[in-house]
């Protein structure tokens, strides 16, 4: 979609000089052929770029009427960008380190007072994710941060923004914190994983001592191709689940088991549909206790959803199962009650019921339960 709104004029201007006055090709001096001008927003503001181009003007020079423009430009921007890097950089933390989504960048920016759109945000995700694994996919770097330790405990995980998106995978260092390898990847195959953990092999110069993962079947086929022989360690969520997964079939079961036995609740809301009778109201509110029940699942294996669901129907039951005993009558609770005088306005609400006042009314008390909703 295009610009729709004019962009923001700059607040300030900044000249940028081309320091190099020498070519580097023949070593003649370079002319001042032109200066242009390019707007850069960043976080702080709009900030006007005025640049000295230099060009060699030796016939016979490989670099005749190349531009040289100046050295501080890509301090700035990237070329044929229009927002800054720091505006890349923030971009890249709120989605990797913070796991936000586009549109919450988005939000998080224009609170920042940055004009920049959707598809904008989006874009220069793109960038910072090419920078990442640009700036990862230096052999030396990799050597010189992992020869402390003598050796390195690999952690893999891929992390997908959305649904349909490419899964951006990390290789990282245990030991030393150290980010080894960063990759977008649409397909997530046990080939293409496996392709990158003979990337990060072949550039370390020191063993691998083992490797911490998820469950997932095609990181475990990936490590068995390209690491084999190396202890592979799941983490310790997936590990519980995997441990945890006979007891979750068997809580699955009880679970589908006992759905079958309230199946019934919704035509018995339609019963009351158009009431407003306090019977109505305590009817619908059962069935909403009963629905969300059967809606609102723990998550395995540190809360099973079976066992939940139980407690939930049962604590519904035990409530229904009183007001059969009571057949909603009036029970004497020493405390509770409400005054039988309808003019009285010395009553006071506590909670569901109405409390008697302590002076000051010569009414007869009637003392009363409510029905649980």
């Amino acid at each position: 979609m295009a610009r729709r709104t004019a962009r923001p004029q700059p607040d300030q201007t900044v000249e940028l000089p081309a320091l190099t006055r020498a070519c580097p090709a023949c070593g003649m001096p370079l002319w001042a052929a032109y200066k242009t001008q390019r707007s850069v927003t960043t976080l702080d503001g709009t900030i006007r770029l005025r640049l000295q181009v230099r060009r060699c003007r030796v016939p016979h020079c490989s670099r005749h009427h190349v531009p040289l423009r100046p050295e501080q430009e890509g301090r700035f921007a990237l070329p044929g960008h229009e927002f800054g890097l720091d505006v890349s950089a923030t971009i890249g933390t709120l989605r990797h380190a913070e796991h936000r989504s586009v549109p919450e960048i988005h939000a998080e920016l224009t609170r920042r007072g940055v004009a920049i759109g959707t598809r904008t945000v989006t874009n220069l995700l793109d960038r910072y994710d090419e920078l990442l694994a640009l700036s990862l996919s230096d052999p030396e770097r990799l050597r010189r941060v992992t020869a402390a330790a003598g050796r390195v405990i690999l952690a893999i995980d891929g992390l997908q923004p959305d649904v349909g998106h490419e899964v951006l995978w990390v290789i990282r260092d245990c030991l030393s914190g150290e980010i080894l390898l960063a990759r977008s990847l649409l397909p997530s195959t046990r080939d293409d994983l496996a392709a990158l953990l003979t990337e990060v092999k072949d550039a370390l110069g020191v063993p691998i001592a083992g490797v911490v993962s998820d469950g997932r079947d095609s990181i475990r086929k990936a490590v068995k191709k390209a690491l084999d022989g190396v202890p592979h360690q799941l983490c310790h969520f997936p590990y519980l689940r995997e441990a945890a997964r006979p007891i979750y079939e068997a809580d699955r079961h009880a679970k589908k088991e006992l759905k079958k036995r309230v199946r019934g609740v919704r035509p018995i809301a339609r019963k009351v549909e158009g009431r407003d009778d306090e019977e109505a109201k305590v009817v619908r509110g059962y069935c909403a206790a009963v629905r969300r029940s059967l809606t609102d699942d723990g998550r395995p294996p540190p809360s099973a959803p079976g066992l939940v669901l139980k407690g939930r129907l049962e604590a519904v039951a035990q409530s229904l199962d009183l007001v059969e005993q009571t057949g909603g009558s009036r029970v004497n609770r020493p405390g509770y009650g409400r005054c039988c005088r309808g003019a009285c306005r010395r009553r006071r609400p506590c909670g569901s019921r109405w409390r008697r006042p302590l002076t000051g009314c010569s009414g007869r008390r009637r003392s009363w339960r409510m029905w649980p909703g």
